[in-house]
C-alpha cells in the first residue's frame, strides 16, 4: 500500500491512520505530553487536528521530548474517520497551530503502524555553544560551557558508549523503566565548528535523560573533571548517583526516527 494515497476500499466510516513528520521548537512548551494546565506540543496539535477532522483524537508520538527541548523529525499518528486528504490537512494544520510547530509531512499509513512500537532507532543531537562570550541567538537551543574542552577524550569516551549496556547509572533518578538496557549504534563528536560542537546518539531507545546524563558526564570528562577510566567505571557501576550534572534540556534535539 503506498503510504501517501487513501487505504485500498476505504469508506467513509472505515479508520484511517495518519501519520505525521514535524518540528519543533520547544522552548515554550512543557515538553511534547498532554498535561492538564500546562500547554505542550501533543496538547496544541491535538486541539487543532480536532478542529480540522471534528471529532478528538489520540495523537501517538514516537515519544516524549522534556520541557525546553526541540524536535527536527518529530513523528507521530493518530487514528480517524475524516476523509480529508492528508495533505491539504497538513496546510489546514500549519494554517492553525502556533508558529514554533511546523508539520512537513503528512502521509496514510497502515492501521498497525504504532509510532511509539514501530521504532527501529532514534537518533539525538546535543548542541554545545563552546566560547567564552555567551550568544543570545543561541541561549535556548545550545549549553554555553565557557572553558576549554578535550575534544579527544570526548571521542574516547563516546567510543566507549557504542554496544548493548545497561544504563542504569544514566538515566532519571525518577525512572520507572524496568528495562534499563539499550544498544548504541552512532555516537560521535561534530565539530568544533564556529563554536559549536554538536553530540550525536543513535540508539534503539533511549531513557529518560539518558542524552542528557550521557552529555554532563561527557563534559565533565571534557573539562578534566573525570577520567577516561571514570567515565567507563560510571557506566559500568549501573549507579545513578555515581553520574555529575544533568546537561540542560535546550541543547537537546530529536533529530530523527528511524522504521
Amino acid at each position: 500500500m503506498s503510504l501517501t494515497s487513501k487505504p485500498l476500499n476505504a469508506t467513509m466510516d472505515e479508520p484511517k491512520n495518519i501519520r505525521l513528520i514535524l518540528e519543533y521548537d520547544g522552548t515554550r512548551y512543557h515538553g511534547w505530553q498532554r498535561q492538564k494546565t500546562d500547554i505542550t506540543v501533543q496538547g496544541v496539535l491535538e486541539d487543532s487536528i480536532r478542529t480540522m477532522v471534528g471529532e478528538p483524537v489520540v495523537l501517538i508520538g514516537s515519544g516524549r521530548t522534556d520541557a525546553g527541548v526541540h524536535a527536527l523529525n518529530q513523528v507521530c499518528n493518530f487514528i480517524t474517520r475524516s476523509q480529508i486528504e492528508p495533505d491539504s490537512m497538513r496546510r489546514g494544520l500549519n494554517s492553525l497551530v502556533p508558529d514554533d510547530i511546523f508539520i512537513k509531512q503528512e502521509e496514510y499509513v497502515p492501521l498497525d503502524f504504532h509510532s511509539r512500537y514501530s521504532v527501529r532507532s532514534k537518533t539525538y543531537e546535543y548542541r554545545i555553544w563552546n566560547r567564552k562570550e555567551a550568544n543570545v541567538f543561541l541561549r535556548n537551543y545550545s549549553w554555553h560551557i565557557r572553558g576549554d574542552l578535550d575534544i579527544d577524550i570526548m571521542k574516547a569516551g563516546l567510543s566507549i558508549l557504542i554496544g548493548r549496556y545497561d544504563f542504569s547509572s544514566f538515566k532519571s533518578s525518577g525512572s520507572t523503566n524496568k528495562d534499563p538496557v539499550r544498544n548504541i549504534l552512532l555516537a560521535e563528536l561534530h565539530g568544533p565548528s564556529e563554536g559549536i560542537l554538536i553530540l550525536l546518539f543513535e540508539a534503539d531507545g533511549f531513557l529518560r535523560h539518558m542524552v542528557r546524563n550521557l552529555t554532563g558526564s561527557l563534559v565533565d570528562l571534557g573539562k578534566g573533571k573525570l577520567s577516561l577510566e571514570g567515565f567507563k567505571e560510571i557506566l559500568l557501576s549501573r549507579q545513578r548517583d555515581a553520574v555529575g550534572i544533568k546537561a540542560p534540556p535546550q541543547g537537546l534535539f530529536l533529530k530523527d526516527v528511524r522504521y
